[in-house]
């Protein structure tokens, strides 16, 4: 066996998912479609959850299985509000009938609506955006699989979607601030309370992707990438001078999914910031 070939053994056997069946929340989202790509390409059967609003997730499915020339029985796409109990447990008992027992969970629902000063926060706007990053974006989708995998003895790995806010709040966006600081705490804490069932729960704080929510606030014209003011700043105070692209959340995802590579690690969250935390003067 040449060196090249061992060490290409070694990596897969470190890193492939070929026996793994994830859920992907939000996944018809930049960044969570982004990991849900990722895992498919190590060989994990993917199910994209989402309310197929605005993106269809069904479509978000069937445009992954194209990309990477998969059959579409890998790749399914179905329809879930997860801030409702009754509609996730219902979404977790049709990807078993579909896939089977899922081992990883991405908790990638989440965004922001509107930004204003503390004093004319409107509390039913707030009401919904910690429901959105916090009960649909953690808390129902890992209640619902956790319990399961729990009966099962099944092990299982957790990445949940943070955010700079989870670190320091920005200023304008409350509710996300809190919610988004909130799925840290909670990360810590359940992987202390599930990791006597061998459910690893960790997650990931992407630092400035453009997505669809917040393009607007970010980028003032599109067609010569000039930036808004809040853009300008972000950028300014990031190391690398750039926005992150839906690539940066590969290996992060790779990392945290596969259980050879990351078993004895819970209760992380890994920034992908281009130093935006570490920024000084």
């Amino acid at each position: 066996m040449s060196k090249e070939t061992g060490s290409n053994e070694y990596i897969q056997s470190m890193f492939r998912l070929d026996d793994d069946i994830a859920i992907v929340t939000g996944g018809a989202g930049v960044l969570p479609y982004a990991m849900a790509t990722t895992l498919a390409r190590a060989g994990a059967r993917v199910a994209l959850w989402g309310r197929g609003t605005n993106h269809p997730v069904d479509e978000a499915a069937k445009q992954l299985a194209r990309e990477l020339s998969l059959p579409e029985e890998r790749v399914t796409g179905i329809t879930v509000d997860t801030a409702h109990e009754e509609e996730t447990a219902a979404a977790l008992a049709e990807t078993r009938k579909k896939l089977g027992m899922p081992t990883i969970l991405v908790n990638g629902v989440g965004g922001n609506r509107g930004k204003s000063d503390f004093v004319d926060i409107d509390v039913r706007t707030f009401e919904e955006v910690v429901t959105m990053n916090l009960l649909a974006g953690l808390v129902i989708p890992l209640k619902a699989c956790a319990r399961e995998w729990i009966a099962a003895g099944q092990h299982a790995s957790v990445i949940n979607l943070a955010s700079m806010t989870s670190y320091k709040p920005l200023s304008g966006v409350w509710a996300y601030n809190a919610a988004k600081s909130a799925v840290m705490n909670l990360t810590e804490g359940a992987a202390r309370e599930f990791a006597a069932h061998g459910i690893r729960v960790n997650g990931i704080a992407p630092g400035f992707f453009v997505g669809h929510q917040n393009k607007a606030l970010l980028i003032a014209k599109e067609e010569t990438g000039e930036l808004t003011p809040r853009g300008q700043a972000i950028i300014d105070h990031t190391p690398f001078g750039r926005f992150g692209v839906p690539r940066d959340m590969e290996g992060a995802t790779l990392f945290l999914a596969a259980r050879e590579a990351s078993g004895f690690i819970t209760g992380v969250t890994i920034p992908v910031d281009g130093g935006y935390l570490v920024h000084n003067i």
